[in-house]
Parts: C-alpha cells; sequence; structure tokens
C-alpha cells in the first residue's frame, strides 16, 4: 500500500476545504483530496450567497439576533458571536477576485437581498449562482498558484487514529485511508493535521437537493472514530424544489421569495399568512411544513412559487440562472407559477467542533456542514452557511499555523498499517448495493422525514437495522467500490438521525413530531450520540426500545 506523506491532509473540495487549504498553503505541503471532481460540491451549488451585516443600516448585533431566533433555543451563542463578526474573511474572497453585485450606479454600495428569516437586506450575492462563481474564483487561483496537491478521484474510507493502532498516549488523528477510484487501490495519506471538510448528506433522502456526492462520509467516518456527533435530526428542508421529472436537485432560490414571490396552492390561494404573520419570508422549517401540510391535506403533488408581478427584464437580470432553468422545463417564472416541493437540503447537525474547527480527537479539525458548532442550532438563518465556510475553513487554517505544528515529529514515527482485504473478491451483486440505497434513502423519507411520530421512526430504526446488518456483510466480502463505500456512509448518517430524533421529546425548529407538537420552554440541550470507537456498530440500535 503506498503512504502519501503531507502536512496538512483536507478531506473536501468545497468552500470550507479550499478555504482552509488555501491559507494553509505556505506554511507545509498541503493535499486536498476529493473524491470526484472538485467542482462537485453543495457549495457550488448554492444560489442565495453570504449573509454578512455589511451595511451601515444594519449590525452584527441585529444578525446574531436573527440567527439565534431561527435557531430556536438550540444555538451556542459565543459560537454565533465569533463566525458572524468575523467580516475579514469575506473580505478576503474578494481579494482573491470574488466579485459581489453591486447597486446600480452606485459601486460603492453592494446589492444586498433579503431572505426568509433576516430582518434586513445582508445577503451578498452574484446574481442567482454565487456558490458557483465564488467556487470558479477559487478553483482558478488554487490551480494558478500550483502549490496545493489536489487529489481528485480519492475517496475517503476511514480515519487514522493513535487509539485505533493502539499505541500509548491520548488518541489522536494521524490521516485516513483512501480509494483512489481511478486505479481500484486503497492508500493512506498521513499528516499531523486533518481537516473534514465533506460538507452534507441529502442523499440519505428520496428527494433532495444535494448533488450526488452529498452522502454523508466526513459524519460517518468520525462517528465510526468515537467522535461526538450532535443534533442531527435538524434536518433543513428547502421548501421550493423545482417539481418536474426530469428537474434533478433544481432549487428556486429563497431569494425570489425575498423579491416577492408569493408562494399559492392548487386553487390560486396564497396560503402561508395563515401560518405565520411572516408569510412567504417566514423561516424554511415553518414554510416547509405549510407546504407539506397544503400538499396533503387537499391531496395535491406540489405548490406553486408566483413573482408574475415582477417583470421579465428584473427576473433575467436578478435571477437569470433560475429563469433560464425553469424555461428549459417549460415555466416562464414572469407570465406562471412554477411548481415547487420540498426536498432535503441542508443538515444542521454533525460532528462536534467549535468556530475554529477543533474537535474533541487532537489532529483533527471538521468545518462547514460536516461540523456543528452552534451556529445553526435547530434551523439555519438562509445564507449562513457559506458564511460559516468561508470564516471556519479560514479560522481553521489559522488555528493550525498559531499551534506551532504541535504533534507533527510524532506523527512522522507512525507506520499506518496496510489496507487489509481479507477474502473479499470482486462483487458480482451490484444490485444489491443500488437496491439496499434505494431502500435507506425511501425508509427516510417515509418515516423520517418533515413531519415525525413515535410509530414511523420506530419503523425506521427496524429497517435501518436490518438493512444494516446486510451491508455489513456486503462490504466484508466483497473488494470496496465507491458505492459500497457511500452506501455504508449512507445507512450510518440514516441510523444517526433516526437515534437523534427519538432522543428529543419534544417539536423545535426542523424537528417536528406529532407525539410532541409543543417546543419545551427555554434553552434546549443538545442531542449528543458518542459511541465507542472499533465497537458494534452493525446495528447499534436496541430494538427493544422501538
Amino acid at each position: 500500500m503506498h503512504t502519501i506523506d503531507c502536512d496538512y491532509l483536507v478531506i473536501g473540495s468545497g468552500l470550507s476545504g479550499i478555504m482552509a487549504a488555501w491559507h494553509l498553503r505556505g506554511h507545509g505541503h498541503v493535499v486536498l483530496a476529493t473524491k470526484e471532481a472538485p467542482d462537485q460540491s453543495n457549495s457550488d451549488y448554492a444560489q442565495g450567497g453570504i449573509a454578512c451585516a455589511v451595511s451601515a443600516l444594519d449590525s452584527i448585533e441585529e444578525h446574531v439576533r436573527d440567527t439565534l431566533g431561527t435557531g430556536a433555543g438550540l444555538c451556542d451563542e459565543r459560537h454565533v458571536r465569533a463566525i458572524l463578526s468575523r467580516h475579514e474573511w469575506v473580505r478576503r474572497l474578494e481579494e482573491m477576485g470574488v466579485a459581489f453585485a453591486r447597486r446600480e450606479g452606485v459601486e460603492s454600495d453592494y446589492d444586498l437581498g433579503k431572505e426568509g428569516g433576516h430582518s434586513r437586506r445582508r445577503v451578498l450575492h452574484a446574481g442567482d449562482i454565487t456558490g458557483h462563481e465564488i467556487m470558479k474564483v477559487l478553483h482558478r487561483c488554487v490551480a494558478e498558484d500550483g502549490t496545493i496537491e489536489v487529489l481528485r478521484d480519492t475517496m475517503a474510507i476511514d480515519l487514522v487514529t493513535t487509539g485505533w493502532l493502539r499505541r500509548e498516549r491520548d488518541s489522536r488523528c494521524i490521516g485516513a485511508y483512501f480509494l483512489d477510484r481511478t486505479r481500484g487501490e486503497v492508500v493512506a495519506i498521513r499528516a499531523p493535521y486533518t481537516i473534514l471538510a465533506t460538507g452534507g448528506a441529502g442523499k440519505v433522502y428520496l428527494y433532495t437537493s444535494n448533488p450526488d456526492v452529498a452522502t454523508g462520509d466526513g459524519v460517518a467516518m468520525a462517528w465510526r472514530a468515537g467522535l461526538p456527533i450532535l443534533d442531527m435530526e435538524m434536518i433543513q428542508f428547502h421548501p421550493t424544489c423545482l417539481f418536474h421529472p426530469r428537474a434533478k436537485s433544481f432549487l428556486i432560490s429563497e431569494a425570489v421569495r425575498g423579491e416577492g414571490a408569493e408562494l399559492i396552492n392548487k386553487a390560486g390561494e396564497a396560503f402561508m399568512k395563515r401560518y405565520d404573520p411572516r408569510g412567504a419570508l417566514a423561516p424554511r422549517d415553518v414554510v416547509t411544513r405549510a407546504i407539506d401540510r397544503e400538499m396533503k391535506t387537499h391531496g395535491d403533488t406540489c405548490v406553486y412559487l408566483d413573482i408574475t408581478h415582477k417583470s421579465k427584464a428584473f427576473l433575467t437580470e436578478r435571477f437569470p440562472n433560475i429563469y433560464k432553468a425553469c424555461l428549459e422545463y417549460g415555466f416562464d417564472m414572469a407570465t406562471e407559477p412554477v411548481p415547487v416541493v420540498p426536498a432535503a437540503h441542508y443538515i444542521c447537525g454533525g460532528v462536534e467542533a467549535d468556530e475554529n474547527g477543533v474537535t474533541a480527537l487532537p489532529g483533527l479539525y471538521a468545518v462547514g456542514e460536516v461540523s456543528c458548532t452552534g451556529l445553526h442550532g435547530a434551523n439555519r438563518l438562509a445564507s449562513n452557511s457559506l458564511l460559516e465556510a468561508v470564516v471556519c475553513g479560514g479560522n481553521a487554517a489559522e488555528h493550525i499555523v498559531r499551534s506551532g505544528h504541535a504533534g507533527q515529529a510524532e506523527v512522522r514515527g507512525i507506520t499506518i498499517p496496510d489496507w487489509e482485504q481479507g477474502d473479499a473478491v470482486p462483487s458480482d451483486e451490484a444490485v444489491v448495493v443500488e437496491h439496499n440505497w434505494n431502500e435507506v434513502r425511501t425508509c427516510m423519507w417515509d418515516y423520517v422525514g418533515i413531519v415525525r411520530t413515535n410509530k414511523r421512526l420506530a419503523r425506521a430504526a427496524r429497517r435501518l437495522a436490518v438493512l444494516r446488518q446486510e451491508i455489513r456483510q456486503y462490504y466484508l466480502a466483497y473488494l470496496i467500490t465507491p458505492d459500497t463505500l457511500e452506501l455504508r456512509n449512507l445507512a450510518a448518517v440514516a441510523e444517526l438521525i433516526t437515534r437523534s430524533a427519538f432522543m428529543r421529546h419534544e417539536s423545535r425548529g426542523l424537528h417536528y413530531t406529532l407525539d410532541y407538537p409543543d417546543m419545551l420552554p427555554g434553552k434546549s440541550e443538545h442531542s449528543r450520540i458518542c459511541d465507542r470507537p472499533g465497537g458494534p456498530m452493525f446495528p447499534l440500535l436496541d430494538l427493544q426500545n422501538y
């Protein structure tokens, strides 16, 4: 087995990963590993923008207040303030070449958008493809700089820790095993510092806005290594995914509602005011449940987003990509409402970490959507995610540099054992992987979706326990493939979400259950799962409780 040595290993090429890698360059050898093409990430798919209190009419305090309000008592206020106040990382994006939209004729002022849950216009954007524009600039910077070693088609399998190697002293992360997808070989990357920036896990649900790479790999690997996992029940479903059989994961940005779009039912009735006085600009959890209720009440397959009061000229300038995409599917936003449905969008929980990405395992950092910093709490405020990715990715690099390379010499002297394949053989039953993949996602959509009950969660728990046992047997019997690894991770994340949902005996933020429809008073506690690494992981659920 080939072992690659570096000073800094970054797993994931989304915004948080590239920010960390970029600001570590010049301090040592940086390896950026990404399981497919570097531009495949939730960051690249982001439409809305970066929430940042840069207007003279706004303030960090107001941004904090909106974030805490949306987070429904589950935010960590110290981390919220620490992340929302670090505007200098956003300015560094501009220094790298990112151009945010400016007001027409006023070059000194940003054209700030407004989205659900925000009391002010504070969303920096680049039209309606902000994430893509940011990532395009950052990938170009990395390519032109040439000092960061980018390994594409390199999928992480598991973290390597000194505890797993049974070495004396406290456990620390010393790198990870990877599958080289091109050669079909396992390699190890050894590093004193590893940064998990693997993104989200939207593909655990049948309907999602996420790209195919969002399979929860980082959360699953961290859990298997024994790290605490927080608030996995807090799944944000985006209210407005385009409803069309050929439209795969295409969002209609919340910014469209920020510009006055209304949600209407099949009868043409604007229904959101019945559910919340803020109407279509209520936080996403409120809007999503309202849409779900409307669809179930009337037996409809979708609702509609109506912005026909705006001109075609306005829509093509403000939302050129969305307008064009809708037109390609046969919908003219300027003249007719667009059909939409909710879809799994963002996971507010993840690996426990602080605003610098520091985790409970020395040598391991977690940044971006894979982490749970307490910024989002029980519900993410729109466009806070790209801000978190920028800030925490930069903070992690800064924190590592300040640490003075502690433990570097020790890690260099540790041998990572060769990957053992045992009696595994090439699989001739790929259909099993596809079947289990679909069953996990359907189970989660049907039983651990927008509205939950104890009965539905129990059904999910039983099915997942059986599925994970089947997946374990398959994993051990056959040589690993990318599909097998993703299935293994998806099933692990599905169990974590289900277990976390069982732990919360209330409805709060994104977690809504008919058995406990009220929110308990005061600030809530995190749902926290921390299992012993190397223990009996298939299954972990005690079915007698369900």
